[in-house]
Parts: structure tokens; C-alpha cells; sequence
């Protein structure tokens, strides 16, 4: 016999579940429509099932003194659903919240509450176009950053995915196993949608994407425009080239306006870790660099760290997952050590983040050391960051900074944090923040402090990599509310 509590259980799940499944088409409408993507206490809606939305409600009680039901926030996304607004990242969990717990509704209905917090200026307004974009190599990165890319396709889309570029292959079925690898990966798992080909085009398909593949031995062989591709941001993710000189052969081929390298790049380009030094990034810049993905978990953290307590000195070691340039079983490799097997040994190496790091925050050059450890996990890479302060503080002074910082500042969407006692390395799968700290793990005394990060570092990296593309195409998706 079904209990009364039992009972009650029930009927609160079945509540939790329609309100997530009428949720569901307006988080996708108002995306495909308005460009609008809605999130939760920072996790994203878009494409999320009803019960990643009922999960991401349940995170709020994480942060906050109360719950956060979903028939409290549904009213919120139907509200901005009939508004006009250009696009933007909508935190509808904050602004719920702060409506409903926080007494910031000042006797306004949610109607006028939304408008006084969502005041931005219309599309039409902004002068924002979409951006053709074309990925230059089609490995790990090359294949997320299409994902990304596709998952916001529509005829709202900012960034357009137009065209992948790869080495001439003599095999017949060379289009079938590259699709094959979009669809189906062995770390983040199947693709969210339906991939076909067309063979005697040589383009796949993907949810509404129509991606032409390109067949080139190098830059200079390709003619963009004769694909209708004008003005393109290349993403160059092969890592052949990370110089000017290199990557400027993209700038020769017709139809190319700027190229963006997901490596860290020599010489004086520029090198970005978005969140803390995309306001370096110039209209007339051509050539810009993404950084590396150790670069990118640990520079916001640092930033924080350093705005809050001051940095005197530390190091930095990174856990890193094995990665292709090593080699499955024993063989010969140029590197030291990296020539042992990736999947059987934890393998000492060296990592330019620690110097990279002042490239970003000038202010903490020559301040940092840095080593690695190659680990025998296939991706979610740890930073251990070694720190000497200018100021004491303790454990939980400076972890409810760092919270306060990855829900309540302009590092928000680079810095998560988590108060987990049972996270491991392969729960951040996916993860679309930078970095991500692993309070339970801080260590605190005096002056001295040890943080640990966790980070993808192959999804955390490709979403930093995405803001850049938006902000070397000119296009502004501002995140609210603002606090």
C-alpha cells in the first residue's frame, strides 16, 4: 500500500517533470528565434533534457538559503518568451530568485520586473551579423568546437559553421568516418541530433547545419568564395602553425577575414584567455590566439585570487590527460619521456602555462613557476595552484570569495566551483567553465594557499574558445542579470 509520503513524493516529482517538459520548447524557441539562451545558476538550458532542467533547479539549494521550484521560475522563461530582446545569455534561476526570496521585486510584476532587468537594446539596433566560420583541421578540439557551433544553429545564429577544411585522404569512405567521429565520441559521448551526409557534394548535414567539407593541402589551395564564403573567421586547430608568418597563409586565401589559432601562439600575437584579457581584442586585429586550455582554467582563478589577496609568488602543477602527440604503447617519441605508453604511465612533462599566464595578467609575470604530469585519464585535467599571498586569510574566507566570484562577477562563465566531497575527474565531462574549484580540497595557512581546478580540458577549453570567435566577429552577447 503507497504510503502518504510516498504519495506526496510522487505527485512532486510529476509537478517537477511537466513544468520541465513545458519549459523545454520555450528554452529552444526563444534560442532559435531570438538568440536568447537561457541558464539556471549558470547552467545552460539550451538543448537540455527535462531532467537536466530539473537538475539544474536542484543545484540552486547548493547556493542559496532556499530552494528554487520550477513552478516559480516557469512563470519567468513564459514571461521572456513574449519579450523583445536581442541576444543574450538570461540567468532565469537569478532572476527568480532575487524576485521571489530576495525582496527585489519593489511591488512589480513579473512583467515589469523582467523589463527593468532586461532592458538591452534590440538586434536591429546593435548591428550585429552573423559570422562565417571555418574550422581549419578536425581533430578533438575541431570536432567540439562543432558541436558548439551546431548546437546554436538556426536562423538566429551568430556564428554560422560553413565549412571544414581537411588533408586530402585517398580513401573512398574518408567523409563517412569523419562524420562518424562528429557523431559518436568516446569521451562526451553521441552526438545530440541527427548527422547525414552528402557524398556528391561532400557536405554533412547536422540539425539544420549545412557544412561543406574541403579537401586542401594547405591555405593557399582554397578559394572560399566559390562555397559562397565571404569574410570568414578561420579556426585554425591543426597546431601546425603558431606564428604570423604561419598562420597568416589563412589571410592569402580569398574569403578569409581573420584566423583564430586554439593553441598558444609565438611571437606578438596576441594571446586570449576570454573573461580576463578579451578587451585586448581590436577590431583590426587579424591573427589572434585562444591560449592553451591550462592557461585558460587557471588565469581567471589567478586573476580573482590576485584582485582579492595579492599574489607574491607560486607554482603551478598541472595533472593533465594523456594527449594524442603521446604514444599508446612504448615507441620512439623526439620529447622526453613522452615516448612511454600514455595509457600505462603517469609521465613527468613541462607546461608554458605558468609564463603563458602573464601574456593574460601582466602583473604576475615572472611570479609563477609551472610543471605537468601526463596521467592515464583521457580527458578532465587538474591545476594545482601554489600560492603565496600578500595578505592572510582562511579556508572558508577565501572560498566564499571564490564562490561569490563564479555566481556574482564578470568570471562567472569561466569559473565554477564545487562543494562536492565525492567529484572526481570524470564527473566534469562536459563542463563548460574554464576552470572549476574543488573547495573541499583548498588548503589555507596564513599567507599560503593551495587551490585545486578541475577543468575539460578539451569541452571547458572549446566553450572559451567560442567566446572569442564572438568577440573577434564584433558580436556582444551580454550575460544578465548583470549581478
Amino acid at each position: 500500500m503507497t504510503s502518504h509520503l510516498e504519495e506526496k513524493y510522487q505527485a512532486s516529482w510529476q509537478e517537477r517533470q511537466t513544468f520541465a517538459e513545458n519549459m523545454q520548447p520555450l528554452i529552444g524557441q526563444l534560442y532559435r528565434n531570438k538568440g536568447i539562451e537561457i541558464s539556471v545558476y549558470g547552467r545552460q538550458l539550451l538543448n537540455a533534457s527535462p531532467i537536466d532542467i530539473i537538475k539544474a533547479h536542484k543545484s540552486v539549494a547548493l547556493h542559496e538559503a532556499s530552494k528554487l521550484r520550477l513552478r516559480e521560475s516557469f512563470p519567468f522563461v513564459e514571461a521572456i518568451s513574449k519579450m523583445e530582446l536581442a541576444p543574450a545569455r538570461i540567468d532565469v534561476g537569478k532572476l527568480a530568485y532575487s524576485y521571489l526570496y530576495l525582496g527585489k521585486a519593489n511591488d512589480l510584476s513579473i512583467e515589469q520586473y523582467l523589463e527593468k532587468e532586461l532592458s538591452v537594446e534590440s538586434r536591429e539596433n546593435t548591428g550585429q551579423k552573423s559570422q562565417d566560420v571555418v574550422l581549419y583541421g578536425f581533430g578533438r578540439i575541431g570536432r567540439l568546437l562543432a558541436r558548439l557551433l551546431i548546437e546554436r544553429a538556426g536562423p538566429n545564429a551568430t556564428l554560422n559553421l560553413r565549412a571544414i577544411v581537411l588533408r586530402p585522404s585517398k580513401g573512398a569512405d574518408d567523409l563517412e568516418k569523419r562524420a562518424s567521429l562528429l557523431r559518436r565520441d568516446s569521451v562526451h559521448g553521441a552526438f545530440n541530433g541527427s548527422i547525414t551526409i552528402d557524398k556528391e557534394n561532400n557536405v554533412i548535414k547536422a540539425n539544420g547545419a549545412f557544412i561543406k567539407v574541403i579537401y586542401a593541402n594547405s591555405p593557399a589551395e582554397i578559394d572560399y568564395t566559390a562555397y559562397g564564403i565571404n569574410n570568414a573567421l578561420v579556426v585554425d586547430n591543426t597546431g601546425i602553425w603558431t606564428d604570423e608568418e604561419g598562420l597568416g597563409q589563412h589571410l592569402k586565401s580569398k574569403g578569409v577575414g581573420k584566423v583564430l589559432l586554439t593553441a598558444p601562439a609565438k611571437g606578438d600575437i596576441k594571446n586570449i584567455v576570454y573573461g580576463v584579457n578579451h578587451d585586448m581584442i581590436l577590431a583590426s586585429d587579424k591573427i589572434i590566439s585562444a591560449a592553451s586550455c591550462t592557461t585558460n582554467a587557471i588565469t581567471p582563478v589567478l586573476k580573482a585570487i590576485n584582485d582579492e589577496y595579492g599574489i607574491r609568488n607560486g607554482h603551478v602543477e598541472t595533472i593533465h590527460s594523456y594527449t594524442n602527440d603521446q604514444n599508446l604503447i612504448d615507441n620512439y617519441h623526439p620529447a622526453p619521456r613522452r615516448g612511454r605508453s600514455a595509457p600505462l604511465n603517469m609521465v613527468i612533462s613541462t607546461t608554458g602555462a605558468a609564463k603563458a599566464v602573464a601574456k593574460a595578467l601582466p602583473e604576475l609575470k615572472g611570479l609563477l613557476t609551472g610543471n605537468a604530469i601526463r596521467v592515464p585519464t583521457p580527458n578532465v585535467s587538474m591545476a594545482i595552484l601554489n600560492l603565496n599571498l600578500k595578505k592572510s586569510t582562511d579556508k572558508a574566507a577565501l572560498n566564499d570569495y571564490l564562490r561569490n566570484i563564479s555566481l556574482n562577477s564578470p568570471l562567472q562563465n569561466q569559473i565554477d566551483y564545487t562543494a562536492s566531497t565525492e567529484i572526481v575527474s570524470s564527473d566534469l565531462v562536459g563542463s563548460r567553465y574554464a576552470g572549476v574549484v574543488d573547495s573541499q580540497a583548498t588548503i589555507v595557512e596564513g599567507d599560503r594557499a593551495v587551490l585545486y581546478i578541475w577543468y575539460d580540458n578539451e569541452f571547458g577549453y572549446s566553450c572559451q574558445v567560442l567566446q572569442v570567435m564572438l568577440e573577434m566577429s564584433g558580436i556582444t552577447v551580454p550575460s544578465l542579470p548583470h549581478k
